[in-house]
């Protein structure tokens, strides 16, 4: 009888890893392209980790933020999503500059903040408010809508995937009027 447990205990992970392994699968840019997609994009490159003592929203300065190398990613991206055929698309983003400026450089519209998108790196008070934030945010949003790009940190996106992201990757999801879209895949970074 233990032996029986213990197989399908293994047998069940071994499904659970398949189930992961497809969900995860890297996808093109032109399935962002299809109505009611959502890419949740990590902010482009930016050396370090979390941010220095004394953050403060409102300076650029007090954060850790893009280098040369994250500007050319993001403009990369932005380029490579027009020559997919997203050449604008609703862009929301994390207040941090990083993430600004990440989705400022796609040039695919105007950015809009959204706090809900803000890090909660170091401040694990506030991973259930944004979170919950952020699945209401994304039930509002039509099914049939234009894609929605909303560029934020690891571990907002991890929370949705349980995988992480590095910088300049994300994942696409196609929204289906719950707070939980169904999450197709990822966007490898460049």
């Amino acid at each position: 009888m233990v032996r029986y447990r213990l197989l399908v205990w293994v047998f069940g992970l071994f499904v659970v890893a398949a189930c992961g392994a497809v969900a995860a699968a890297p996808l093109s840019l032109t399935e962002l392209a299809k109505p009611g997609r959502v890419l949740m994009l990590r902010h482009a490159l930016a050396p370090g980790t979390g941010d220095p003592p004394g953050l403060r929203l409102d300076d650029c300065a007090t954060q850790r933020n893009l280098d040369d190398n994250g500007r050319r990613q993001a403009a990369r991206l932005g380029r490579e999503l027009a020559a997919a055929g997203i050449a604008s698309a609703r862009v929301y983003s994390s207040q941090w500059c990083r993430c600004m400026e990440t989705a400022q450089r796609l040039q695919l519209g105007p950015v809009a903040t959204l706090s809900a998108l803000n890090s909660f790196h170091g401040r694990p008070h506030d991973r259930e408010t944004n979170i919950a934030a952020l699945r209401a945010f994304l039930a509002r949003l039509p099914v049939d809508g234009t894609p929605v790009v909303l560029v934020t940190h690891q571990f907002t996106i991890s929370a949705f995937t349980d995988a992480g992201t590095p910088s300049g990757g994300g994942s696409i999801f196609q929204l289906n009027g719950s707070d939980v879209p169904r999450w197709l895949g990822t966007l490898p970074a460049d």
